[in-house]
């Protein structure tokens, strides 16, 4: 196996775990929030969109085409784009009271950092790789 595809797994099992772990702690109501789990909150749930983009990216991550690799780049910038709102959005202060983020929310966003960049250098189609050493 290429690197890039170990990273990209590893990413993506990162990514998975993280949205379950607390993201942050609102101390006034006792509330704490993972990307599941957004109980007492106007949130969603934020981390639905991270597992259809990683199972995007582990199924393009997959397929031997150069469509598929470009493909894979758009859907790791998307989940990264989401897990920067994410990281802006959820853990921001409102009528005076500051969220505490917790190891989650920086995770989800490290995981989605290492998918991007294991998208940016992909394991070569073998076609591909066959017809650079004959041209």
């Amino acid at each position: 196996m290429n690197r890039s595809l170990i990273f990209c797994v590893l990413a993506a099992i990162l990514l998975i775990v993280a949205c379950f772990m607390p993201w942050m702690r609102i101390e006034t109501p006792a509330l704490t929030i993972s990307g599941v789990d957004t109980a007492g909150t106007r949130y969603g749930k934020p981390a639905l969109t991270h597992f259809v983009l990683v199972a995007l990216i582990l199924l393009f991550t997959f397929v031997p085409k150069i469509w598929a690799k470009r493909i894979n780049l758009l859907f790791a910038a998307l989940n990264l784009a989401w897990a920067i709102r994410n990281f802006g959005v959820i853990p921001r202060c409102e009528a005076g009271i500051c969220p505490e983020k917790m190891p989650g929310i920086y995770l989800v966003l490290l995981a989605s950092i290492v998918l991007l960049i294991a998208a940016l250098f992909p394991k070569e189609p073998q076609q591909k790789a066959a017809e650079k050493q004959t041209g």
